[in-house]
């Protein structure tokens, strides 16, 4: 193969490798007509949250892959929202996917998060929110392991963390 092809193919994987977890950027930020316990004004959201995290969580932005503090993070504990304290996943449930975000094979219980369609990208996905605040997670996916088959996808800017 020539260089020019190499490098073809090489764009080509590393463009859908990108985009594998990936919403697109200002995409409507609204969160249905849902009303969270947790709700603020959009300039509120500003003050409080880091750009790059009022741009995921508000924005339904997303973080590079393998970039965020907890894809390759194992202490044990409870991974929360940055926006608002809700406890979101056990870290009993995460697992290495290999997309280059902290993944999950499922939530801390299933109150602690909605899941809304996201048409973002020309396909269908399903879009992980914090059932509290109504803050941009990630995504889930239905190639995970047992016992549930999914993959909770979520950005490490959306996250903290709690010790055990």
């Amino acid at each position: 193969m020539n260089s020019k092809l190499l490098t073809l193919v090489f764009l080509s994987f590393t463009l859908v490798g990108t985009s594998f977890c990936q919403t697109k950027s200002n995409e409507n930020s609204s969160t249905g007509d849902k009303v969270y316990p947790v709700s603020k004004s959009d300039s509120e959201w500003k003050k409080e949250l880091s750009p790059e995290a009022y741009e995921v969580l508000r924005k339904k932005g997303t973080e590079y892959a393998f970039s965020g503090k907890f894809y390759d993070f194992k202490e044990k504990g409870v991974f929360i929202c940055a926006a608002c304290g809700n406890e979101l996943f056990d870290s009993k449930t995460k697992y290495n996917s290999g997309s280059g975000w902290p993944s999950f094979y499922q939530p801390i219980n299933k109150e602690s998060i909605d899941l809304e369609i996201d048409q973002s990208l020309g396909e269908t996905r399903e879009e992980i929110v914090c059932a509290k605040c109504g803050g941009h997670l990630g995504h889930v996916f239905p190639d995970g392991p047992k016992p549930t088959g999914l993959r909770y996808c979520v950005n490490s800017i959306s996250l903290d963390f709690k010790d055990k």
